[in-house]
């Protein structure tokens, strides 16, 4: 097996860095001084030179206007591509756009999947994410031991668009998740609780998730801490679920709710920061 993957970013270049530990991979990112970071890959000089020779192939961007400039024009992927290539986008695009891009790669011959990921930039080093699969089983057959060297576990949830439906839906409630914190500790320190025992409580009891696990750190500095989930993605990525719950006629309460939230703390200033920074906004403003 040969594999190409397609941007660098904060998730896409640990990802990238353990495919390429795992199979020949050959990487591409718009920068290009962040492709030659990535250690053990050969790295192409546009992305139809990076996915010539590949079986398969993963996109890893920020959005779905992202991905379309990756696939489109003389120099895209699908210009490069071979037919029988196995496409997986592992971004968060939004089932709609999963779907178009499937019917795409499908006019060039080649299979597609949607297989975003829930986990942090940790997670991506550490090759414990979980993939969220929409699409085709055998494509997906096809492409899991390359999923298997970026991820713990491939969950295939059906069809293409599901992944990314799923994708959206998590992240919704991602989004309501940071902001209960945030909530919870501007309360406890409004009320004389060192934040750092407020958390403590909050990760030794019932409400002790993962999430709130490995975002102790960011929330006991939310000032210093690095980005791994900026508020502006979130935003993106909400707004994605909400159009998605107006499409299903599902009134999302809580989800609007959470929405709002980001908003603030965007005008606030934060929009580039951590989604911790959502605590350092409430307080600015108490």
């Amino acid at each position: 097996m040969r594999c190409a993957f397609l941007g660098l970013g904060r998730m896409g270049a640990p990802m990238a860095t353990r495919l390429a530990a795992a199979v020949p991979t050959t990487v591409w990112n718009r920068t290009s001084h962040r492709a030659a970071e990535i250690a053990g890959a050969q790295v192409a000089a546009t992305p139809a030179q990076a996915v010539a020779e590949a079986d398969v192939v993963v996109t890893m961007v920020a959005d779905g206007a992202a991905l379309s400039a990756v696939l489109d024009g003389p120099d895209g992927v699908l210009a490069g591509i071979r037919p029988g290539t196995v496409v997986v986008d592992m971004s968060t695009i939004g089932p709609d756009a999963a779907r178009a891009t499937a019917a795409r790669c499908a006019a060039a011959g080649c299979a597609f999947l949607d297989a975003p990921v829930s986990g942090s930039v940790a997670l991506a080093s550490e090759g414990t994410l979980v993939a969220m699969v929409g699409g085709p089983a055998r494509a997906l057959e096809r492409a899991r031991p390359a999923l298997a060297a970026m991820t713990r576990a491939q969950l295939h949830l059906g069809a293409q668009g599901a992944g990314a439906a799923m994708k959206l839906a998590l992240n919704l409630a991602l989004a309501v998740t940071n902001q209960a914190i945030a909530e919870t500790l501007a309360i406890a320190e409004g009320s004389g609780i060192a934040r750092e025992q407020a958390y403590e409580v909050l990760a030794a009891g019932a409400l002790g998730s993962p999430y709130v696990q490995y975002k102790r750190s960011a929330f006991a500095d939310p000032d210093q801490a690095p980005v791994a989930f900026s508020v502006d993605l979130m935003r993106k990525d909400v707004a994605l679920a909400l159009g998605v719950a107006e499409e299903l006629g599902v009134e999302l309460a809580v989800g609007d709710a959470a929405a709002d939230a980001l908003e603030r703390v965007a005008r606030a200033g934060y929009g580039a920061r951590d989604l911790s920074s959502a605590l350092t906004a409430l307080l600015a403003r108490a």
